[in-house]
């Protein structure tokens, strides 16, 4: 019943006080980030002493109550909210993540996807570890930190980022420090924020809003922050260029709007690409409509542009989301139905606009289509707030094996005639480009093929399982 789009990333926290509890802070800020996962979500905490952990599958506000986050005391924790890009959805992939080795107990929370786990095992076995509770590339970046050798967390952290390839954006928890870590390419984000007396650490600042902290920076690619004793020890790793990479997907669907990335507001960005995609492909229509939430941005930009009216003509149910409910077989055929409903009245006998932000697998987008056409348009036009998604994601996002992506081996022509539109045409590379500000600054490899480093052009989201098996055969 979801909707088969790019699947989200996952989102982390991280929050010092001098001297309070912080669960409850912890929690609202995670859950400002349900967005970017909705399979299990994780607090772990400390008073300096002890350290205290709850986590299990399920949205944010399933897993957590009063009672469970008044048991999670300290003055420090992280959070975790997953979507599984490595490894199954189970209770046992679940973060964050707890090692112990020759630097102490520590807890760890990873956003992203490493792309050389074989190497990982290797060094790993070399120290004698061998043996793993997960499928997850997470585990291993835990298992590292808890024993790479340095004498301080910054340069334990470097040994790590010199071993490790691919996106990862962390949360560590010590017994008494909190640590943050960005990937030299920064290929996904990471903010630092002014948490009161204390500091809070977060995947968006949109995390920072929602418990009052205001935003100091975002964490430099390839740095380690280490905050302790209430102060920030900053470092980062030697490295051969300043090449950095944000995943340009971030801006185009998997942030929230109000989130400031790279310095620009999504919501701004993402009107851009509406505005500049009006330009490269106008249409005449009577309406616009964009497919709720993350598209919305896009289809004002090209409606203001165009001097087509924006309409409001699908209706989004919120709460459809994941749920423990399975629906039966006669609610399953409604499909798309369930989460989203058009308004009728306004889109018959219109010829109408529907900007979306991509179209990755294909599979929702003809159901969508046929809704408005139901619902007696004249004329579905369909605008595309990106360019073409023609190769897999390997750092960080599901968007599955390539011969699933509806655009990889398809021109446009076909793929106009696959969904039933009438029209269909893509935001231009250059056109992305100009949106977004590129400046040689951003991962578009989805689009082009072409990635910020060496990649093996297919990846599996289970192959940590698959390794495990063949090395227990």
């Amino acid at each position: 019943m979801s909707r088969k789009k790019l699947s989200e990333k996952c989102g982390i926290v991280g929050i010092y006080h001098p001297s309070h509890s912080v669960a409850s802070s912890t929690f609202f800020s995670l859950f400002s980030l349900q967005h970017r996962g909705q399979e299990s979500a994780g607090i772990a905490s400390s008073d300096e002493k002890n350290f205290f952990i709850y986590k299990n599958t399920g949205l944010i506000n399933q897993v957590f109550d009063d009672k469970i986050i008044g048991d999670l005391r300290g003055n420090i924790a992280i959070g975790h909210t997953r979507y599984s890009t490595t490894g199954r959805n189970n209770l046992d992939n679940t973060q964050p993540f707890k090692a112990s080795g020759q630097n102490g107990e520590i807890f760890l929370g990873h956003n992203g996807n490493i792309i050389n786990s074989e190497d990982l095992i290797d060094l790993l076995s070399s120290w004698g570890i061998s043996s793993f509770d997960t499928t997850s590339d997470s585990e291993l970046l835990t298992l590292l930190y808890a024993n790479a050798p340095g004498r301080s967390w910054s340069e334990r952290s470097e040994f790590v980022m010199s071993k490790t390839k691919g996106a990862y954006s962390l949360v560590i928890l010590t017994q008494n420090s909190l640590i943050a870590v960005r990937d030299p390419l920064g290929i996904r984000p990471l903010v630092l924020g002014k948490y009161r007396e204390g500091y809070v650490i977060a995947s968006e600042t949109c995390a920072l809003d929602h418990i009052g902290a205001s935003f100091i920076r975002e964490i430099d690619p390839g740095e380690t922050l280490e905050i302790k004793n209430n102060k920030l020890n900053s470092s980062s790793i030697r490295r051969k260029s300043n090449k950095v990479a944000l995943c340009s997907f971030e801006h185009i669907y998997l942030s929230r709007p109000d989130s400031i990335l790279d310095g620009k507001l999504t919501y701004s960005v993402r009107m851009k690409m509406g505005e500049t995609l009006a330009i490269e492909h106008p249409v005449a229509a009577d309406l616009v409509i964009g497919i709720p939430d993350s598209a919305i941005a896009s289809a004002e930009g090209y409606a203001n542009k165009s001097k087509i009216p924006f309409v409001q003509g699908i209706v989004k149910n919120r709460y459809v989301g994941r749920t423990f409910i399975s629906p039966d077989q006669k609610l399953r055929d409604l499909g798309v139905k369930i989460k989203f409903n058009t308004l009728n009245s306004i889109i018959k006998d219109k010829k109408v606009v529907i900007v979306d932000d991509s179209i990755v697998r294909g599979t929702t987008t003809p159901e969508v289509i046929r809704m408005i056409k139901d619902a007696g348009a004249l004329e579905v036009h369909m605008r595309v707030a990106s360019p073409p998604v023609i190769s897999t994601c390997h750092f960080g996002v599901d968007t599955g094996s390539s011969y699933e992506l509806i655009a990889a081996n398809r021109r446009i022509f076909e793929i106009k005639r696959l969904i039933g539109a009438d029209s269909l045409e893509y935001l231009s590379i250059d056109g992305l480009k100009e949106s977004i500000d590129y400046q040689e600054n951003y991962c578009i490899g989805c689009f082009t093929k072409e990635y910020p480093i060496p990649v093996q052009m297919e990846m599996d989201k289970l192959k940590l399982e698959s390794i495990q098996k063949r090395e227990n055969a």
